[in-house]
């Protein structure tokens, strides 16, 4: 059956095909953009066809991305758009540290802050990415190797799936930074977790686990990554059942606390990281994607995404013009705390000397800023 199709297909396809990509070749530091075969559920390969796997590639400020990666990434989801051999898109990021945690902090800080109008043409860029994830004709899986925190998150929740491996954290970084989750977590957190969880990660901006994230309802599948003589183990450092803390508090896919904390980070130490099962996890997801009606697959993409797409259109425009505003004072304070600290001093500034100070009506200053600097205070 599947060689009478090959010769019919061969027989009435045209000898040419229009390219509808903006440009020929996708190339750009930090960002790999992968054709991987695609697989039917039994294993064997789908000859001809691929799934797409754009692979953010910064490990070593944990894939966080720059402008470039931005633009990359842009062109990346349109090519998967338009090309007729991809069954999926995976999104992911290289090694198992993090997935994504947001802006390039170093180029924030040292480019951006301070630069507004540099800052709102970055932002359109920003956007351009969420819209085009939100709009890829391809079904979108978020492959969550490590960390997706801040913008990481954004664009992870922009994506159709998330598969997590349960060593993973999540979370918002906005006000503890200098900003606010307005790249799309403040439209699409109250979707998908209800307003009060949302209203927690958008705030307090406490990373919280995998296993939370799956109870939440923002990852389809979580699957272990810590290898330890030679079988996989659950997150050491994470409440996995259904129970009460010590203040009668129900509790699942919380971290634990103290010494129960100190000693799962001792026992993660002790083995190895593989994303094995992860891989498989999302292997077996694209073999189901790949058994459906193309067409009838992205209409029924292009319906489930309003919600998210209808709240993230309403509110983009607005949230660009006043994060590049707020990078005059706020966020250029937050992101040289960051990109300045360490483990030592910290990488947060003293936000109860900036509250004092602007309670007497302290205007923001150059002389303000470098006072509220982590190791400044001396």
């Amino acid at each position: 059956m599947r060689e009478t199709t090959t010769r019919i297909v061969e027989a009435t396809r045209p000898d040419t095909l229009i390219d509808h990509n903006l440009v020929p070749e996708l190339s750009c530091t930090g960002l790999r953009v992968e054709r991987r075969p695609a697989r039917r559920l039994d294993g064997s390969v789908a000859e001809g066809l691929h799934n797409l796997w754009i692979v953010l590639d910064n490990p070593a400020q944990y894939n966080s991305y720059t402008t470039e990666m931005v633009k990359g990434t842009i062109l990346a989801f349109r090519a998967a758009s338009n090309a007729r051999d991809v069954n999926a898109v995976v999104f992911t990021g290289s090694g198992d540290k993090a997935f994504c945690t947001g802006g390039n902090t170093r180029e924030y800080a040292e480019y951006y802050a301070g630069n507004p109008q540099e800052y709102r043409q970055y932002m359109r860029l920003f956007n351009d990415m969420v819209s085009a994830i939100l709009t890829c004709d391809k079904p979108v899986v978020c492959r969550v190797n490590g960390m997706r925190i801040g913008g990481g998150q954004e664009i992870g929740m922009a994506c159709d799936f998330s598969v997590a491996q349960d060593l993973a954290n999540f979370g918002q970084a906005g006000p503890k930074h200098g900003s606010a989750a307005i790249g799309g977590a403040t439209d699409f957190l109250p979707l998908m977790i209800g307003c009060e969880q949302a209203m927690v990660s958008g705030t307090l901006c406490e990373p919280f686990s995998a296993h939370k994230a799956y109870r939440l309802g923002i990852v389809s599948q979580i699957v272990p990554a810590l290898k330890i003589d030679g079988e996989f183990v659950p997150n050491p450092t994470v409440i996995t059942d259904r129970m009460l803390d010590d203040y009668g508090r129900i509790v699942h896919g919380e971290f634990k606390s103290g010494e129960a904390f100190r000693a799962g980070r001792a026992r993660i130490r002790q083995g190895e990281v593989d994303l094995t099962l992860l891989d498989e996890a999302v292997e077996e997801l694209c073999a189901k994607l790949i058994e459906t009606f193309p067409e009838c697959m992205t209409k029924s993409l292009e319906e489930l995404r309003k919600p998210k797409l209808e709240a993230w259109n309403r509110n983009k425009e607005d949230s660009r013009a006043w994060l590049a505003l707020n990078m005059m004072n706020e966020a250029r304070t937050g992101f040289r705390a960051f990109n300045e600290g360490n483990r030592e001093v910290g990488r947060e500034i003293d936000f109860v000397a900036l509250r004092q100070a602007l309670a007497v009506g302290t205007p923001w200053t150059p002389e303000l800023i470098e006072s509220l600097l982590p190791g400044r205070e001396e």
